[in-house]
């Protein structure tokens, strides 16, 4: 089971590496759009040449963050495939790009054999239909994201597993990442099959999925919202998140002819139209900005005043900066970790279900806007009149009063040790491994290493490291012998992680917004592509 978890969140990791590109296109679409239909109309000519130069400029933005939006199977695929990979990386990536081509092809190409193809499925059965349709171009079996995933962890599995295939003489060239390629397409041909055949029983479950998230009402919701923070700790909730987020499950919506697929893209396809009045109130990211902007800060100010007197100032250092970077981009973790390891069931018991009730005041109020975070909102300056926000000037002061008033009465009631509570409280001391247990004995420590050196210390030198990776903010480390990795307190204290999750040989050290700097360091000194 540790073993099984440990993939499942490398693979929840893996499908983060798509998600600048789903800012860009908030970016582009959301501010593009604003520009080209409302603003630049009117404050230009219409027939200058300047205007029709700064509107193509504009446009080609716009159409930039839609190429992004349709076609997001393929980063899926070729993103999971470069993370998943141990070595040889940028190979990887090419490899799930032509997983992912021959794959879908594959499934045209193989239906077409049974009289399944683009003219005859419009005679075919409706839920049948809905199925089927063009991806890139090629008729085949509509999965959304799905294709895309499976097409990376696949070509992913691939390439380990065939990465260092060795041949001689004349066929020495076909060896290593070009017997990778090879197989890629050898495999695709199974899969595509499969997928024939099983696609349709979880397309079905999909669209019953939809269906209970669309009749449940306020308790689906609530449910999507707890669960999405609930599983956090575990490094899976992008799998609960994602799927409604960028496909069908979701729910879809025909905005100008086109259909979209997933809450973000409807809001998307909201945005770039000019015949839209506001966007969809059930999406299930409205609920992010209570607790992000007004119950998260209520929580960190709850564990500052419940700190000792003597403990705030240190208590203020940690949490004003997380509340800060959760505030600007949305980034909950820092904070969510200041209590989530010293007080669980403060976390699952109390933040969890409220983080839920949250998406359901914005639902009930309506709340109608792009963004969930101050920085991802900024493309709203430039469509005021689509947002639908009216309601957030009582329900931000009433989330941070309820944050509040139920972390400060959970932990003066239950004595919960959240930060600067605990008589073992001491100032942070950034060591290495070897000058902890020097100073244990007695003994001066010698200067301390930077930080990424120390890192590989702990995690039992360059040697035990078989790979390393990382999330939005968690270093994800995979060791060959967990007993020579230092203790959860180490990192806390000693190596200033917030963190650490562990699943047999497999680690996730949370380091926040910094840990992408932190991964390039680490993996230049241990000489990984």
């Amino acid at each position: 089971m540790k073993s099984m978890r440990a993939k499942i969140q490398s693979f929840a990791g893996a499908m983060m590496v798509p998600v600048i590109l789903f800012v860009l296109v908030g970016f582009y679409v959301g501010i593009g759009a604003g520009l080209t239909n409302y603003i630049l109309p009117k404050i230009l000519p219409a027939e200058s040449v300047f205007t029709k130069f700064l509107t193509a400029i504009v446009n080609m933005f716009v159409h930039m963050g839609f190429l992004f939006m349709n076609n997001l199977p393929i980063w899926f695929a070729v993103g999971i495939a470069f993370t998943l990979a141990k070595k040889e990386k940028g190979w990887a990536a090419f490899a799930g790009l032509i997983m992912f081509f021959t794959y879908i092809r594959g499934i045209g190409s193989y239906a077409s054999a049974w009289g399944v193809d683009a003219d005859s499925i419009l005679t075919m059965a409706p839920n049948f239909q809905a199925l089927w349709g063009k991806v890139a171009g090629i008729f085949t079996l509509d999965m959304g994201i799905f294709s895309g995933i499976v097409a990376g962890v696949v070509a992913a599995w691939v390439h380990n597993k065939y990465i260092d295939t060795q041949f001689k003489a004349s066929f020495a060239f076909f060896s290593g990442a070009r017997f990778v390629i090879i197989m890629v397409t050898v495999f695709s041909i199974p899969l595509a099959i499969g997928t024939y055949y099983i696609w349709p029983f979880i397309g079905r479950g999909l669209q019953w999925i939809t269906g209970f998230i669309g009749s449940s009402g306020l308790f689906g919701t609530w449910l999507f919202g707890t669960l999405d923070k609930a599983l956090l700790p575990f490094g899976i909730h992008h799998l609960i998140a994602f799927p409604i987020e960028y496909s069908a499950v979701g729910g879809t919506m025909t905005i100008d002819g086109v259909v979209y697929e997933g809450v973000r893209n409807i809001i998307m396809g909201q945005a770039a139209s000019a015949t839209a009045t506001g966007y969809i109130t059930r999406n299930f990211t409205t609920g992010r900005i209570l607790f992000q902007l007004a119950g998260l800060p209520g929580a960190a100010f709850a564990m500052w005043k419940t700190a000792k007197p003597e403990n705030r100032k240190k208590v203020a250092s940690i949490v004003i900066p997380a509340v800060l970077t959760l505030m600007l981009v949305g980034i909950s973790e820092p904070i969510e970790y200041t209590f989530l390891f010293v007080a669980p069931a403060l976390y699952w018991l109390v933040y969890a279900p409220l983080s839920g009730l949250m998406y359901v005041l914005a639902e009930v109020t309506k709340v109608s806007i792009n963004g969930h975070a101050l920085f991802f909102m900024i493309p709203n300056l430039f469509q005021p009149q689509k947002v639908h926000a009216m309601s957030l000037l009582y329900l931000l002061p009433l989330a941070f009063a309820l944050y509040y008033f139920a972390f400060k009465f959970m932990i003066e009631k239950f004595n919960l040790r959240t930060p600067g509570r605990g008589d073992e409280d001491e100032e942070v001391a950034f060591m290495t491994k070897k000058q902890y247990n020097e100073l244990a004995d007695g003994k001066a420590a010698s200067p301390e290493d930077a930080l990424e050196v120390r890192i590989i210390e702990a995690l039992g030198g360059a040697n035990n490291i078989e790979s390393v990776s990382a999330c939005a903010t968690r270093l994800r480390v995979e060791v060959k012998d967990p007993s020579l990795v230092v203790d959860d307190a180490m990192w806390k204290q000693h190596l200033e992680a917030m963190g650490v999750v562990r699943a047999q040989n497999a680690l996730q050290i949370i380091y926040g917004v910094r840990v992408t700097s932190l991964l390039t360091k680490v993996k230049d000194i241990l000489g990984l592509d």
